[in-house]
This record gives structure tokens, C-alpha cells and sequence, in this order.
């Protein structure tokens, strides 16, 4: 599977090959289906815990910039430790690995829920808590990345990404109606007591799952510059470059929902947690449209990751200035189809252009420009969503990809054009 170090601009040959059975095609195979079922409660949770947090940080600060900082603690790890998490899942079983950080985000999260339930939460124990799990998700990232090319041949590696971004959309149908639910029946403490009991989930189906079942990983390297090794593979590589360079401003700029939405739903929509909650499901369901359409094709070349990334400004751009309600679900749609596909595509090329030796290091590249970035641009976005408006932060996060993506064809619009073939 892995493409020759010699020649880092040729297309692995299993990259361009289109799964026969389509977007499910990776259901056939009992190891992805024990894993995605566990994994289907644990994204429940984490659908739970994001909409619980966000509210609970707006409520103790009254601020969409503590929002944004709250997501900056959460994601600064992975911009400070990120290939070290990828170091560690290319060279240390990944089960394990996995095992390890669902029982550290049980703990993490069950302490946040006594402190929130007796009425001892602070603004600063949220930070606190964030930082810590962006600690875990360091390591939890870039090994469950690389983990699905164990429980999938390569040829089903895009089903099965494509899928697991389907699902995680789904449960977002789920997650937060659930914690509205909770935070308004019963308080936010026991919507991330919740979720604390829901990383059981991937915990039980990593334990099932058997060592017949899995795909045996690359013999890991023994360079001794590993991380240098992990850069090197990826200037070689034209179309991995520029996918991640897109994939990290999407990243940094695009997608902080958190912020924007919520402002969105308190502000320009005077509503409270059930807008906001309303707003993640109708998100959810283009989500889920457009990964699935993903899993249908084969990796992405990097002209259709290039048009799907400017689709996704676009939209979000449009929706800044909808000017109604039922105009802003509809955009809101869209938005969240072209998202999804272009996430789904996006990652999957990534990681079927690198050699499987390097792709533990190469994926915490990817998510170091992916979510690494979230310090640098949540706090902007959520400072000019304070000063100027939720329309003029949700605006900018609509432009600010577009640019990119003018960018990419500006640089290498010669070769988008000779090498297309979508």
C-alpha cells in the first residue's frame, strides 16, 4: 500500500481505487463493525460534553471570548505535542493505546460533573479540565486515525473513514438533544456524568474485538529522527503538503462552531441552549450526507479537496448574512455536507499516499494543522465575534478558507488542472 520513497509524486495504487461496494462497503468486516459500535456511544458523548461545556462556559462568563479560549486550551496540546502522539501510535500497540485514554477521559470527565453537580464549578476548572483532555487527545487522535487500517484492508480505508465521519455526524442527531435535555431538566453536571458513563462504549468493543480480527500493523522504524523522517515524507509529497496546509486553515479558521453558533443562537436569534442544540442537528444531517457521498469515491485528487473546501467558505460565508431563520438551516445544510466531504476526502488521500510506517507521525501533522491551530483562531474569531457581531465572526470564518483555496490554485493551478480527475 505504501507508495515508494523514490518516487513521492506517484499515486499509490490503492489510493485511486474505488471500493466496489460503495460508502458501506467497510461493514463487512466484523472488526470495523465492533469498533464503530463503540465508538457510536462514545461520539454520543462527546456531542453531549461539547454542547455542556460551551453552554456551561457562556453561563459562568457571559463571554463568546471564554469560549474561545476554552477551545484553545482544549487543542493547544495537540499544536505543542501532536507528532510526539503520532510517535507514539506508530511504534506502541494501538489497542492499548486507545484502552489508556477512554479510561483517562472517564476519569477527567467524571470529576467535572461532581464539581459542576454540587455547584463548586469555576470558569478556571473548565480551562483547567480542557487543557487535561487535550493532554489525552493527543494521544487518543492520531491512534485512532491510524487504527482503522487495522480493522479495514486498505482498499476499504475510505468507506470506513467516510463512515466513522457519518456516524460521529449521526450521533450529533443524538448527543445534543440529550444534553438539552439534561441541562434543562436536570443540570449540566449530569449531562457530562453522562458522558463519562458512554466512553464504556469504545472501551467494551476495543475489548472485544479479537486478535484474528485484526490487520497486522507496519513494523515501526527505529530512525533516529523520526519527526524528521515524518517531515521529509511530507515535502516530498505534493499533494499531501497542500491538503494538510488546507485542512489546517479550514481548521484554525473554518470551523469553530462553538463560537459563532452559539453566538448565533443567543444573540442573532435572541434563543438559548435549544436553538443552539437545533443548529448541531440540522449541521449533523448534511454532515452525514456528505460523508457518506464521500465513502462512495475514491481518495480525493487535490483539485475536488481544493473545490470542496472553497464550497465550505462559501456556504458559511452565505449563511453569515442569511437573512432569516429557515434561509440560515438551509445554508447550515450545505455548509455541513461540504464540510464533511471535504474532511472525509481530505484525510483519507492523506493517509493513503504515505507509507504505513510513518502514518502515526504524518496523521499528528495533519491534526496538529487541523485542530493544532484552534489556539491561534479561536480566540480571534471569538474576539471579533465579541466586538463586531456572530455575522461578521461567522463571516470570517467563511472567507478566511476561500483565500486558501485561491491561494493552492494560484500556486499549483497548472498541475490541479493537468492531474484532475474527480
Amino acid at each position: 500500500m505504501s507508495s515508494s520513497a523514490g518516487s513521492p509524486s506517484s499515486s499509490n495504487s490503492s489510493s485511486s481505487a474505488k471500493s466496489s461496494s460503495g460508502a458501506f462497503a467497510a461493514l463487512r468486516f466484523r472488526a470495523y463493525r465492533t469498533y464503530v459500535a463503540g465508538q457510536s456511544l462514545a461520539n454520543i458523548g462527546a456531542w453531549m460534553q461539547s454542547v455542556a461545556q460551551d453552554w456551561l462556559v457562556l453561563r459562568l462568563t457571559d463571554s463568546a471570548t471564554a469560549v474561545g479560549i476554552t477551545m484553545a486550551l482544549q487543542f493547544l496540546p495537540m499544536l505543542l505535542f501532536g507528532v510526539h502522539g503520532g510517535l507514539l501510535a506508530d511504534r506502541c500497540p494501538r489497542r492499548r493505546l486507545l484502552l489508556a485514554t477512554q479510561s483517562a477521559n472517564a476519569l477527567l470527565t467524571g470529576a467535572l460533573a461532581a464539581l459542576t453537580i454540587v455547584g463548586a464549578i469555576r470558569a478556571e476548572h473548565v480551562y483547567v479540565f480542557a487543557f487535561l483532555c487535550g493532554l489525552v487527545f493527543v494521544v487518543d487522535a492520531p491512534t485512532r486515525q491510524v487504527f482503522v487500517a487495522e480493522v479495514v484492508p486498505p482498499q476499504y480505508l475510505q468507506s470506513a473513514i467516510s463512515l466513522n465521519g457519518a456516524v460521529f455526524q449521526a450521533t450529533r442527531l443524538v448527543g445534543p438533544a440529550v444534553a438539552g435535555l439534561l441541562i434543562g431538566t436536570v443540570g449540566t453536571g449530569w449531562a457530562f456524568a453522562a458522558n463519562a458513563l458512554c466512553y464504556l462504549g469504545p472501551t467494551v468493543g476495543l475489548l472485544r474485538l479479537r486478535a484474528s480480527d485484526l490487520i497486522p500493523a507496519a513494523p515501526p522504524d527505529r530512525e533516529p529522527r523520526p519527526l524528521r523522517t515524518a517531515l521529509r515524507h511530507v515535502r516530498e509529497r505534493p499533494q499531501v503538503f497542500w491538503t494538510i496546509f488546507l485542512v489546517g486553515v479550514v481548521g484554525m479558521f473554518g470551523l469553530n462552531f462553538p463560537i459563532v453558533l452559539t453566538a448565533m443562537a443567543s444573540r442573532t436569534f435572541s434563543a438559548g441552549a435549544g436553538m443552539y442544540g437545533l443548529f448541531n442537528v440540522v449541521l449533523a444531517v448534511g454532515s452525514v450526507a456528505g460523508a457518506l457521498l464521500a465513502g462512495g469515491r475514491p481518495a480525493g485528487r487535490l483539485r475536488l479537496i481544493v473545490i470542496l473546501g472553497g464550497l465550505f467558505g462559501l456556504f458559511q460565508a452565505l449563511d453569515a448574512v442569511a437573512p432569516d431563520l429557515l434561509g440560515f438551516l438551509v445554508l447550515l445544510i450545505c455548509m455541513g455536507a461540504a464540510n464533511l466531504a471535504f474532511q472525509a476526502m481530505a484525510n483519507a488521500s492523506v493517509q493513503l499516499r504515505v507509507d504505513p510506517q510513518v502514518r502515526g507521525r504524518v496523521m499528528g501533522l495533519y491534526l496538529i494543522a487541523f485542530m493544532g491551530g484552534t489556539p491561534i483562531g479561536a480566540p480571534i474569531i471569538g474576539g471579533l465575534t465579541n466586538h463586531f457581531g456572530a455575522r461578521a465572526g461567522m463571516l470570517a470564518c467563511g472567507l478566511i478558507p476561500i483565500v486558501a483555496c485561491i491561494i493552492i490554485v494560484l500556486i499549483r493551478g497548472g498541475r490541479l488542472r493537468a492531474s484532475a480527475v474527480i
